[in-house]
Protein backbone atom coordinates (compact mmCIF):
# COMPACT_ATOMS: atom_id res chain seq x y z
CA UNK A 1 0.00 0.00 0.00
CA UNK A 2 2.63 2.19 0.86
CA UNK A 3 4.33 1.69 -2.25
CA UNK A 4 1.19 2.29 -3.99
CA UNK A 5 1.17 5.50 -2.72
CA UNK A 6 4.76 6.16 -3.29
CA UNK A 7 4.21 5.71 -6.96
CA UNK A 8 1.03 8.40 -6.49
CA UNK A 9 3.68 10.86 -5.95
CA UNK A 10 5.63 10.27 -8.20
CA UNK A 11 3.29 10.76 -10.79
CA UNK A 12 1.54 13.53 -9.37
CA UNK A 13 -1.54 12.44 -8.49
CA UNK A 14 -1.99 14.03 -4.89
CA UNK A 15 -5.62 12.85 -4.39
CA UNK A 16 -4.98 9.32 -5.51
CA UNK A 17 -1.89 9.48 -2.93
CA UNK A 18 -3.70 10.83 -0.19
CA UNK A 19 -6.69 8.23 -0.68
CA UNK A 20 -3.68 5.47 -0.85
CA UNK A 21 -2.35 6.81 2.63
CA UNK A 22 -5.56 6.68 4.24
CA UNK A 23 -6.45 3.07 3.13
CA UNK A 24 -2.66 2.02 4.38
CA UNK A 25 -3.80 3.91 7.69
CA UNK A 26 -7.03 2.13 8.08
CA UNK A 27 -5.07 -1.29 7.04
CA UNK A 28 -2.29 -0.80 10.05
CA UNK A 29 -5.29 0.56 12.66
CA UNK A 30 -7.46 -2.55 11.65
CA UNK A 31 -4.30 -5.04 11.94
CA UNK A 32 -4.82 -6.56 8.15
CA UNK A 33 -2.64 -9.31 7.78
CA UNK A 34 -4.02 -10.63 4.08
CA UNK A 35 -6.30 -10.36 1.99
CA UNK A 36 -9.31 -12.74 3.52
CA UNK A 37 -9.02 -10.13 6.81
CA UNK A 38 -10.44 -7.99 4.25
CA UNK A 39 -14.02 -9.39 3.58
CA UNK A 40 -15.18 -8.55 7.42
CA UNK A 41 -14.07 -5.21 7.04
CA UNK A 42 -16.08 -4.32 4.03
CA UNK A 43 -19.18 -6.24 5.35
CA UNK A 44 -18.80 -4.26 8.80
CA UNK A 45 -16.47 -1.30 8.33
CA UNK A 46 -15.59 1.16 11.54
CA UNK A 47 -17.49 4.19 12.68
CA UNK A 48 -16.31 6.51 10.42
CA UNK A 49 -14.76 5.00 7.68
CA UNK A 50 -14.48 6.76 4.75
CA UNK A 51 -16.30 5.31 1.52
CA UNK A 52 -14.20 6.59 -0.68
CA UNK A 53 -11.22 4.46 1.29
CA UNK A 54 -13.33 1.37 1.55
CA UNK A 55 -13.91 1.49 -1.95
CA UNK A 56 -10.09 1.99 -2.75
CA UNK A 57 -9.73 -0.56 -0.08
CA UNK A 58 -12.15 -3.26 -2.52
CA UNK A 59 -11.14 -2.60 -6.02
CA UNK A 60 -7.60 -3.26 -4.66
CA UNK A 61 -8.94 -6.77 -3.11
CA UNK A 62 -10.82 -7.32 -6.10
CA UNK A 63 -8.06 -6.66 -8.95
CA UNK A 64 -5.08 -7.93 -7.00
CA UNK A 65 -2.58 -5.38 -5.13
CA UNK A 66 0.22 -6.39 -7.37
CA UNK A 67 -2.16 -6.17 -10.29
CA UNK A 68 -2.41 -2.55 -9.63
CA UNK A 69 1.14 -1.88 -8.54
CA UNK A 70 2.30 -3.31 -11.62
CA UNK A 71 -0.23 -1.20 -13.18
CA UNK A 72 0.63 1.96 -11.62
CA UNK A 73 4.56 1.08 -12.22
CA UNK A 74 3.69 1.29 -15.81
CA UNK A 75 2.68 4.59 -15.79
CA UNK A 76 5.75 6.16 -13.74
CA UNK A 77 8.64 7.72 -16.49
CA UNK A 78 10.01 4.56 -18.19
CA UNK A 79 13.81 5.77 -17.22
CA UNK A 80 12.56 5.84 -13.10
CA UNK A 81 10.67 2.43 -13.73
CA UNK A 82 13.66 0.91 -14.82
CA UNK A 83 15.76 1.49 -12.11
CA UNK A 84 13.25 0.35 -9.78
CA UNK A 85 13.22 -3.38 -11.60
CA UNK A 86 16.91 -2.78 -11.43
CA UNK A 87 16.96 -3.47 -7.50
CA UNK A 88 18.85 -0.50 -7.09
CA UNK A 89 16.74 1.45 -5.55
CA UNK A 90 12.88 0.92 -3.84
CA UNK A 91 9.88 2.98 -4.87
CA UNK A 92 9.97 4.57 -1.58
CA UNK A 93 13.21 5.35 -2.22
CA UNK A 94 12.81 7.13 -5.56
CA UNK A 95 9.65 8.78 -4.48
CA UNK A 96 11.96 10.18 -1.16
CA UNK A 97 14.41 11.63 -3.89
CA UNK A 98 11.65 13.30 -5.83
CA UNK A 99 9.97 14.82 -2.52
CA UNK A 100 13.85 16.12 -1.76
CA UNK A 101 15.67 17.11 -4.85
CA UNK A 102 12.32 16.83 -7.47
CA UNK A 103 14.15 14.19 -9.29
CA UNK A 104 11.77 12.86 -12.48
CA UNK A 105 14.55 11.03 -14.31
CA UNK A 106 17.50 8.73 -14.51
CA UNK A 107 19.58 12.39 -15.82
CA UNK A 108 18.24 13.92 -11.90
CA UNK A 109 18.94 11.04 -9.90
CA UNK A 110 22.32 10.89 -12.18
CA UNK A 111 22.54 14.73 -11.67
CA UNK A 112 22.32 14.35 -8.13
CA UNK A 113 24.62 11.20 -7.82
CA UNK A 114 27.35 13.59 -8.94
CA UNK A 115 26.43 15.88 -6.30
CA UNK A 116 26.51 13.67 -3.61
CA UNK A 117 22.91 14.85 -3.06
CA UNK A 118 21.07 11.49 -3.44
CA UNK A 119 22.79 10.15 -0.36
CA UNK A 120 21.15 12.98 1.81
CA UNK A 121 18.10 12.16 1.35
CA UNK A 122 16.32 10.17 4.26
CA UNK A 123 16.07 6.28 3.76
CA UNK A 124 18.84 6.56 1.07
CA UNK A 125 22.36 7.03 1.91
CA UNK A 126 25.66 5.68 0.25
CA UNK A 127 25.27 1.90 -0.35
CA UNK A 128 21.82 2.69 -2.19
CA UNK A 129 23.68 5.85 -4.11
CA UNK A 130 26.36 3.36 -5.02
CA UNK A 131 24.17 0.92 -6.11
CA UNK A 132 22.40 3.16 -8.45
CA UNK A 133 25.43 4.88 -9.60
CA UNK A 134 26.48 1.04 -10.47
CA UNK A 135 22.80 0.44 -12.32
CA UNK A 136 22.40 3.86 -14.42
CA UNK A 137 25.02 2.55 -17.49
CA UNK A 138 22.75 -0.24 -18.21
CA UNK A 139 19.56 1.72 -17.50
CA UNK A 140 20.99 4.06 -20.15
CA UNK A 141 21.76 1.31 -22.51
CA UNK A 142 17.77 -0.14 -22.06
CA UNK A 143 16.30 3.10 -22.70
CA UNK A 144 14.76 3.28 -25.91
CA UNK A 145 16.19 5.45 -28.99
CA UNK A 146 14.13 6.64 -32.00
CA UNK A 147 15.19 8.07 -35.17
CA UNK A 148 15.68 12.10 -34.69
CA UNK A 149 13.13 12.40 -38.10
CA UNK A 150 10.60 11.04 -36.28
CA UNK A 151 11.25 12.78 -32.46
CA UNK A 152 11.73 16.30 -34.37
CA UNK A 153 7.92 15.30 -35.77
CA UNK A 154 6.57 15.16 -32.34
CA UNK A 155 8.53 17.66 -30.70
CA UNK A 156 8.29 20.66 -33.53
CA UNK A 157 4.08 21.16 -33.12
CA UNK A 158 5.04 20.90 -29.26
CA UNK A 159 7.24 23.88 -29.72
CA UNK A 160 5.43 25.82 -31.72
CA UNK A 161 2.61 25.70 -29.50
CA UNK A 162 4.76 26.51 -26.52
CA UNK A 163 6.34 29.14 -27.76
CA UNK A 164 2.91 31.06 -29.13
CA UNK A 165 2.19 31.13 -25.07
CA UNK A 166 1.34 34.07 -23.20
CA UNK A 167 4.87 34.81 -21.20
CA UNK A 168 7.01 31.84 -22.40
CA UNK A 169 10.06 34.38 -23.14
CA UNK A 170 11.76 31.06 -24.95
CA UNK A 171 11.33 27.21 -25.40
CA UNK A 172 13.98 24.51 -26.69
CA UNK A 173 14.65 21.37 -27.13
CA UNK A 174 17.38 19.16 -24.95
CA UNK A 175 19.06 16.36 -24.87
CA UNK A 176 20.18 14.80 -28.05
CA UNK A 177 17.30 16.16 -29.91
CA UNK A 178 18.61 19.44 -29.37
CA UNK A 179 22.26 18.51 -30.18
CA UNK A 180 20.93 16.59 -33.53
CA UNK A 181 22.32 13.46 -32.77
CA UNK A 182 20.93 10.72 -35.54
CA UNK A 183 19.34 8.70 -32.59
CA UNK A 184 17.13 10.51 -29.36
CA UNK A 185 17.12 8.86 -26.32
CA UNK A 186 14.08 10.68 -24.98
CA UNK A 187 12.06 13.86 -25.76
CA UNK A 188 12.16 16.40 -23.22
CA UNK A 189 11.55 20.61 -23.50
CA UNK A 190 12.18 23.20 -21.44
CA UNK A 191 10.45 26.75 -21.18
CA UNK A 192 10.70 29.98 -19.49
CA UNK A 193 7.56 31.05 -17.76
CA UNK A 194 7.22 32.35 -14.53
CA UNK A 195 4.15 30.60 -13.93
CA UNK A 196 3.14 27.48 -16.15
CA UNK A 197 0.07 25.82 -14.73
CA UNK A 198 -2.22 27.30 -17.11
CA UNK A 199 0.61 26.11 -19.87
CA UNK A 200 0.58 22.39 -18.52
CA UNK A 201 -3.31 22.63 -18.70
CA UNK A 202 -3.05 23.28 -22.01
CA UNK A 203 -0.36 21.16 -23.22
CA UNK A 204 -2.20 18.13 -21.43
CA UNK A 205 -5.03 19.30 -23.46
CA UNK A 206 -3.87 18.73 -26.88
CA UNK A 207 -5.03 16.35 -29.40
CA UNK A 208 -1.97 14.73 -29.64
CA UNK A 209 -1.33 14.22 -25.85
CA UNK A 210 -2.02 11.27 -23.82
CA UNK A 211 -1.85 9.24 -21.04
CA UNK A 212 0.22 11.79 -18.22
CA UNK A 213 2.83 10.01 -17.09
CA UNK A 214 3.99 12.56 -14.20
CA UNK A 215 2.61 16.02 -12.86
CA UNK A 216 4.25 18.26 -10.85
CA UNK A 217 4.24 22.52 -10.49
CA UNK A 218 6.77 23.07 -12.73
CA UNK A 219 7.10 19.34 -15.10
CA UNK A 220 4.64 17.13 -16.82
CA UNK A 221 5.66 13.66 -18.42
CA UNK A 222 2.78 12.32 -20.85
CA UNK A 223 2.82 9.87 -23.74
CA UNK A 224 2.61 11.44 -27.39
CA UNK A 225 2.21 9.03 -30.82
CA UNK A 226 3.51 6.24 -27.93
CA UNK A 227 6.42 8.16 -27.31
CA UNK A 228 7.38 9.51 -23.54
CA UNK A 229 7.32 13.14 -23.83
CA UNK A 230 8.92 15.57 -20.47
CA UNK A 231 7.99 19.23 -20.41
CA UNK A 232 9.69 21.45 -17.49
CA UNK A 233 9.36 24.63 -16.44
CA UNK A 234 12.59 26.12 -14.54
CA UNK A 235 12.39 29.23 -12.92
CA UNK A 236 12.90 31.96 -15.55
CA UNK A 237 16.11 33.83 -13.25
CA UNK A 238 17.83 30.35 -13.74
CA UNK A 239 16.17 28.77 -16.80
CA UNK A 240 19.31 28.99 -19.23
CA UNK A 241 21.24 26.81 -16.30
CA UNK A 242 18.56 24.21 -16.77
CA UNK A 243 18.53 24.64 -20.59
CA UNK A 244 22.49 24.02 -20.64
CA UNK A 245 22.77 20.98 -18.04
CA UNK A 246 19.54 19.22 -19.88
CA UNK A 247 21.45 19.52 -23.19
CA UNK A 248 24.58 18.08 -22.44
CA UNK A 249 26.20 16.45 -23.77
CA UNK A 250 27.64 15.16 -20.35
CA UNK A 251 30.95 15.44 -21.91
CA UNK A 252 30.69 18.74 -22.48
CA UNK A 253 28.96 19.41 -19.25
CA UNK A 254 32.15 18.18 -17.26
CA UNK A 255 34.68 19.81 -19.68
CA UNK A 256 32.88 23.19 -18.98
CA UNK A 257 32.36 22.12 -15.00
CA UNK A 258 36.63 22.05 -15.13
CA UNK A 259 36.47 24.93 -16.93
CA UNK A 260 34.91 26.68 -14.27
CA UNK A 261 36.69 26.09 -11.58
CA UNK A 262 40.04 27.50 -13.39
CA UNK A 263 37.72 30.85 -13.74
CA UNK A 264 36.68 31.15 -10.41
CA UNK A 265 33.54 29.30 -10.55
CA UNK A 266 31.86 25.73 -9.64
CA UNK A 267 29.26 24.83 -12.08
CA UNK A 268 26.65 22.70 -11.65
CA UNK A 269 23.15 21.08 -12.53
CA UNK A 270 21.60 24.11 -10.57
CA UNK A 271 23.94 26.62 -12.21
CA UNK A 272 27.23 28.67 -11.80
CA UNK A 273 28.03 29.73 -8.08
CA UNK A 274 30.68 31.99 -6.98
CA UNK A 275 33.44 31.02 -4.72
CA UNK A 276 31.56 32.01 -1.68
CA UNK A 277 28.74 30.16 -2.89
CA UNK A 278 26.42 32.39 -4.36
CA UNK A 279 24.22 31.05 -6.92
CA UNK A 280 24.59 33.60 -10.20
CA UNK A 281 21.28 34.36 -12.11
CA UNK A 282 21.13 32.97 -15.68
CA UNK A 283 17.78 33.37 -17.38
CA UNK A 284 19.65 32.25 -20.78
CA UNK A 285 22.48 29.86 -21.44
CA UNK A 286 24.61 32.95 -22.61
CA UNK A 287 24.69 33.99 -19.25
CA UNK A 288 26.88 31.49 -17.92
CA UNK A 289 29.25 31.02 -20.88
CA UNK A 290 29.37 34.75 -20.67
CA UNK A 291 30.63 34.59 -17.54
CA UNK A 292 33.09 32.17 -18.43
CA UNK A 293 34.66 34.09 -20.47
CA UNK A 294 33.47 32.17 -23.40
CA UNK A 295 30.84 32.64 -26.67
CA UNK A 296 28.01 30.53 -26.50
CA UNK A 297 29.03 27.08 -28.06
CA UNK A 298 26.40 25.84 -30.47
CA UNK A 299 24.33 22.76 -28.92
CA UNK A 300 25.52 20.13 -32.16
CA UNK A 301 28.84 20.36 -31.64
CA UNK A 302 29.05 20.14 -27.41
CA UNK A 303 30.94 16.60 -27.64
CA UNK A 304 33.27 17.42 -24.98
CA UNK A 305 35.79 17.10 -27.46
CA UNK A 306 37.56 20.14 -28.02
CA UNK A 307 34.87 22.83 -28.38
CA UNK A 308 36.00 24.78 -25.38
CA UNK A 309 39.40 24.77 -26.15
CA UNK A 310 38.77 26.23 -29.60
CA UNK A 311 36.16 28.34 -28.15
CA UNK A 312 38.72 29.75 -25.64
CA UNK A 313 41.17 30.88 -28.87
CA UNK A 314 37.96 32.66 -30.35
CA UNK A 315 37.95 30.17 -33.52
CA UNK A 316 34.56 28.94 -33.10
CA UNK A 317 33.25 28.38 -36.44
CA UNK A 318 30.12 30.34 -37.67
CA UNK A 319 28.10 27.32 -38.55
CA UNK A 320 25.55 27.22 -41.65
CA UNK A 321 21.88 27.99 -41.13
CA UNK A 322 18.56 27.79 -42.51
CA UNK A 323 19.12 31.68 -43.38
CA UNK A 324 22.33 30.33 -45.47
CA UNK A 325 20.44 27.95 -48.04
CA UNK A 326 19.96 29.26 -51.11
CA UNK A 327 18.39 26.22 -52.85
CA UNK A 328 17.81 22.47 -52.64
CA UNK A 329 19.41 20.77 -55.29
CA UNK A 330 17.74 16.81 -54.42
CA UNK A 331 14.32 16.02 -54.57
CA UNK A 332 12.16 13.68 -56.21
CA UNK A 333 8.45 14.04 -58.14
CA UNK A 334 5.77 11.33 -59.44
CA UNK A 335 8.27 11.07 -62.29
CA UNK A 336 9.86 8.22 -60.04
CA UNK A 337 9.14 7.49 -56.22
CA UNK A 338 7.96 11.17 -55.01
CA UNK A 339 4.79 12.05 -54.06
CA UNK A 340 4.23 15.54 -55.49
CA UNK A 341 4.47 16.99 -59.11
CA UNK A 342 6.92 19.20 -59.57
CA UNK A 343 4.26 21.89 -60.24
CA UNK A 344 3.60 20.76 -55.75
CA UNK A 345 7.44 20.91 -55.23
CA UNK A 346 8.13 24.35 -57.10
CA UNK A 347 5.46 25.96 -55.03
CA UNK A 348 6.57 24.36 -51.97
CA UNK A 349 10.49 25.96 -52.89
CA UNK A 350 8.77 28.71 -53.90
CA UNK A 351 7.22 29.11 -50.27
CA UNK A 352 10.63 28.60 -48.59
CA UNK A 353 12.51 31.78 -50.67
CA UNK A 354 14.97 29.47 -52.57
CA UNK A 355 16.35 31.29 -55.63
CA UNK A 356 16.63 27.94 -57.45
CA UNK A 357 15.62 23.83 -56.89
CA UNK A 358 16.77 20.51 -59.07
CA UNK A 359 14.19 17.88 -59.79
CA UNK A 360 16.36 14.62 -59.28
CA UNK A 361 13.75 11.76 -60.34
CA UNK A 362 15.74 7.86 -60.31
CA UNK A 363 17.05 6.53 -63.23
CA UNK A 364 16.24 3.30 -64.87
CA UNK A 365 17.87 0.87 -62.51
CA UNK A 366 16.74 2.24 -59.67
CA UNK A 367 14.88 0.11 -57.24
CA UNK A 368 12.50 2.89 -56.46
CA UNK A 369 9.10 2.19 -56.93
CA UNK A 370 8.86 4.26 -60.35
CA UNK A 371 11.93 5.56 -62.19
CA UNK A 372 12.46 7.70 -65.31
CA UNK A 373 13.14 6.32 -68.36
CA UNK A 374 14.81 7.72 -71.66
CA UNK A 375 12.11 8.40 -73.08
CA UNK A 376 10.42 10.33 -70.53
CA UNK A 377 13.65 12.87 -69.92
CA UNK A 378 12.39 14.64 -72.87
CA UNK A 379 8.30 14.98 -71.24
CA UNK A 380 10.19 15.65 -67.83
CA UNK A 381 11.98 18.69 -69.67
CA UNK A 382 8.61 20.05 -71.52
CA UNK A 383 6.92 19.86 -68.03
CA UNK A 384 9.91 22.23 -66.00
CA UNK A 385 10.12 23.99 -68.99
CA UNK A 386 6.54 24.82 -69.23
CA UNK A 387 6.91 25.47 -65.31
CA UNK A 388 9.62 27.96 -65.78
CA UNK A 389 7.86 30.22 -67.68
CA UNK A 390 5.08 30.40 -64.98
CA UNK A 391 7.69 31.06 -62.10
CA UNK A 392 10.26 32.94 -63.42
CA UNK A 393 11.26 34.13 -59.67
CA UNK A 394 12.97 30.20 -59.11
CA UNK A 395 15.13 28.65 -61.03
CA UNK A 396 14.27 24.86 -61.67
CA UNK A 397 16.87 22.75 -62.59
CA UNK A 398 16.35 19.52 -63.99
CA UNK A 399 18.83 16.86 -62.73
CA UNK A 400 18.71 13.10 -62.21
CA UNK A 401 19.70 11.02 -59.49
CA UNK A 402 21.60 8.13 -61.37
CA UNK A 403 23.14 4.83 -60.25
CA UNK A 404 26.14 4.07 -60.42
CA UNK A 405 26.35 0.40 -62.07
CA UNK A 406 28.44 -2.56 -60.44
CA UNK A 407 31.20 -1.82 -63.12
CA UNK A 408 31.29 2.18 -61.87
CA UNK A 409 29.26 2.99 -65.56
CA UNK A 410 26.56 5.37 -65.10
CA UNK A 411 22.71 4.24 -65.28
CA UNK A 412 22.28 6.66 -68.48
CA UNK A 413 24.24 6.40 -71.37
CA UNK A 414 25.98 10.63 -71.87
CA UNK A 415 24.10 11.44 -74.28
CA UNK A 416 21.33 11.45 -72.07
CA UNK A 417 23.27 12.83 -69.22
CA UNK A 418 24.09 15.56 -71.29
CA UNK A 419 20.90 17.02 -71.37
CA UNK A 420 20.34 17.08 -67.58
CA UNK A 421 21.21 20.55 -65.69
CA UNK A 422 23.10 18.62 -63.18
CA UNK A 423 23.85 14.81 -62.70
CA UNK A 424 23.34 13.35 -59.08
CA UNK A 425 25.07 9.86 -58.69
CA UNK A 426 24.44 7.17 -56.11
CA UNK A 427 24.60 4.12 -54.76
CA UNK A 428 21.51 1.97 -53.45
CA UNK A 429 22.27 -1.32 -52.33
CA UNK A 430 23.38 -2.81 -49.30
CA UNK A 431 27.21 -3.90 -49.05
CA UNK A 432 27.40 -6.89 -51.21
CA UNK A 433 30.31 -6.29 -52.83
CA UNK A 434 33.97 -5.47 -50.95
CA UNK A 435 34.91 -2.50 -49.71
CA UNK A 436 37.77 -1.66 -52.38
CA UNK A 437 35.03 -2.64 -55.37
CA UNK A 438 32.51 0.15 -53.49
CA UNK A 439 35.30 2.35 -53.67
CA UNK A 440 36.00 1.72 -56.86
CA UNK A 441 32.53 2.70 -58.13
CA UNK A 442 32.83 5.80 -56.54
CA UNK A 443 35.71 7.10 -57.21
CA UNK A 444 34.94 6.31 -61.22
CA UNK A 445 31.79 8.07 -60.93
CA UNK A 446 33.33 11.08 -59.66
CA UNK A 447 35.85 11.17 -62.61
CA UNK A 448 33.00 11.51 -64.66
CA UNK A 449 32.87 15.32 -65.98
CA UNK A 450 28.89 15.45 -65.58
CA UNK A 451 28.73 14.20 -62.63
CA UNK A 452 28.41 17.17 -60.32
CA UNK A 453 27.43 15.33 -56.78
CA UNK A 454 27.88 12.25 -54.77
CA UNK A 455 24.52 11.61 -52.96
CA UNK A 456 24.27 10.31 -48.79
CA UNK A 457 27.91 8.76 -49.63
CA UNK A 458 28.00 5.86 -46.64
CA UNK A 459 24.25 4.52 -48.30
CA UNK A 460 22.98 4.39 -44.38
CA UNK A 461 19.53 3.52 -43.67
CA UNK A 462 18.78 5.01 -39.88
CA UNK A 463 18.10 3.26 -37.96
CA UNK A 464 18.34 0.01 -40.16
CA UNK A 465 21.35 0.14 -41.98
CA UNK A 466 24.99 0.70 -41.21
CA UNK A 467 26.85 2.66 -44.08
CA UNK A 468 29.51 1.03 -45.84
CA UNK A 469 32.56 0.42 -44.36
CA UNK A 470 35.35 2.35 -46.44
CA UNK A 471 38.15 4.62 -46.53
CA UNK A 472 36.43 7.99 -46.33
CA UNK A 473 39.51 10.01 -45.88
CA UNK A 474 40.57 8.48 -49.59
CA UNK A 475 36.41 9.04 -50.98
CA UNK A 476 36.98 12.90 -49.70
CA UNK A 477 40.06 13.55 -51.61
CA UNK A 478 39.07 11.81 -54.54
CA UNK A 479 36.12 14.36 -54.27
CA UNK A 480 38.94 17.02 -53.96
CA UNK A 481 40.63 15.64 -56.86
CA UNK A 482 37.68 15.64 -59.57
CA UNK A 483 35.92 18.51 -57.84
CA UNK A 484 33.13 16.63 -57.04
CA UNK A 485 30.50 17.60 -54.17
CA UNK A 486 29.62 15.51 -51.57
CA UNK A 487 26.06 15.43 -49.68
CA UNK A 488 24.59 15.81 -46.35
CA UNK A 489 21.53 14.34 -47.12
CA UNK A 490 18.84 15.51 -45.17
CA UNK A 491 16.15 12.77 -45.17
CA UNK A 492 15.30 11.00 -41.75
CA UNK A 493 16.36 7.62 -43.19
CA UNK A 494 19.90 9.10 -44.38
CA UNK A 495 21.21 12.18 -42.50
CA UNK A 496 24.20 11.04 -44.83
CA UNK A 497 27.17 11.90 -44.43
CA UNK A 498 26.80 12.38 -40.42
CA UNK A 499 28.60 15.22 -38.47
CA UNK A 500 31.56 13.05 -37.49
CA UNK A 501 32.18 12.27 -41.59
CA UNK A 502 31.22 15.83 -42.87
CA UNK A 503 33.67 16.97 -40.47
CA UNK A 504 36.12 15.13 -42.35
CA UNK A 505 35.34 15.63 -45.22
CA UNK A 506 35.64 19.50 -44.73
CA UNK A 507 38.94 19.11 -43.46
CA UNK A 508 39.93 17.36 -46.77
CA UNK A 509 39.12 20.52 -48.71
CA UNK A 510 35.61 18.66 -50.32
CA UNK A 511 32.76 21.01 -50.89
CA UNK A 512 29.39 19.56 -49.88
CA UNK A 513 25.42 20.46 -50.64
CA UNK A 514 22.89 19.98 -47.67
CA UNK A 515 19.98 19.00 -49.80
CA UNK A 516 16.48 17.19 -48.44
CA UNK A 517 16.32 14.49 -50.81
CA UNK A 518 12.44 15.10 -50.12
CA UNK A 519 9.70 13.04 -51.73
CA UNK A 520 7.08 15.07 -50.27
CA UNK A 521 6.36 18.65 -50.92
CA UNK A 522 5.52 19.58 -47.34
CA UNK A 523 8.25 17.90 -45.91
CA UNK A 524 10.82 19.83 -47.94
CA UNK A 525 11.68 22.26 -45.00
CA UNK A 526 11.46 19.82 -42.00
CA UNK A 527 14.37 17.68 -44.18
CA UNK A 528 16.48 20.63 -45.10
CA UNK A 529 16.13 21.54 -41.19
CA UNK A 530 17.59 18.08 -40.42
CA UNK A 531 20.25 18.31 -43.09
CA UNK A 532 21.71 21.46 -41.42
CA UNK A 533 21.17 20.14 -38.19
CA UNK A 534 23.80 17.26 -39.20
CA UNK A 535 25.87 19.49 -40.78
CA UNK A 536 26.21 21.84 -37.96
CA UNK A 537 27.30 18.49 -35.85
CA UNK A 538 29.69 18.11 -38.44
CA UNK A 539 31.43 22.05 -38.41
CA UNK A 540 30.29 23.33 -41.47
CA UNK A 541 30.15 26.73 -42.60
CA UNK A 542 28.58 28.36 -45.35
CA UNK A 543 31.87 28.56 -47.24
CA UNK A 544 31.85 24.74 -47.33
CA UNK A 545 28.05 24.43 -49.04
CA UNK A 546 27.54 24.81 -52.98
CA UNK A 547 24.36 25.59 -51.71
CA UNK A 548 24.31 28.82 -50.03
CA UNK A 549 26.01 30.57 -52.91
CA UNK A 550 24.20 32.19 -55.69
CA UNK A 551 22.41 30.26 -59.38
CA UNK A 552 25.23 31.27 -61.02
CA UNK A 553 27.89 29.95 -59.12
CA UNK A 554 26.34 26.58 -59.19
CA UNK A 555 26.37 26.61 -62.68
CA UNK A 556 29.71 27.72 -63.30
CA UNK A 557 31.25 25.48 -61.09
CA UNK A 558 28.99 22.60 -62.64
CA UNK A 559 30.19 24.24 -66.44
CA UNK A 560 34.08 23.91 -64.98
CA UNK A 561 34.05 20.20 -64.03
CA UNK A 562 31.97 19.47 -67.39
CA UNK A 563 34.59 21.24 -69.11
CA UNK A 564 37.94 19.40 -67.33
CA UNK A 565 38.89 22.59 -65.62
Amino acid sequence: MQQLAALAFIRGDVAEETLLKRAAELVRTQRIQSDADLEPLFHAPPAGSDPDVLKRLRQMYEAGGWVLLESMLADVPADLRWLIESGAITIEQIAAAHRALDVTSAADIAASIREQMLRRVAGIGEPVEAAVAAALPGIRAAIPRIPLGRAAAIAEPLLAHLRALPGVAWAEPVGSLRRGQDMVGDIELVASLADPTDAIEQILALPDASHPLHRSARRVYMLMERVQVGLRFPEPSNAGAALLYLTGSAAHFAALQTHADSAGFRLTPTGLHTRDGVLREAAVEDDIYRALGLPTIPPEIRDGDDEIAIASRGELPALVTRRDIRGDLHMHSTWSDGRDSIDAMVAACRALGYEYMAITDHSPTSAATRNLTIDGVKRQADEIEGLRARYPEIAILQGCEVDILPDGRLDFPDRVLELFDIVLASLHEPAGQGSDQLMKRYVTAMRHPLVTLITHPTNRLVPHRAGYDLDYDRLFEAAVETRTVVEIDGSPSHLDLDGALARRAIAAGAEVAIDSDCHRAEMLDRQMQLGILTARRGWVEPRHVVNTRSLADVRAAIARKRAGR
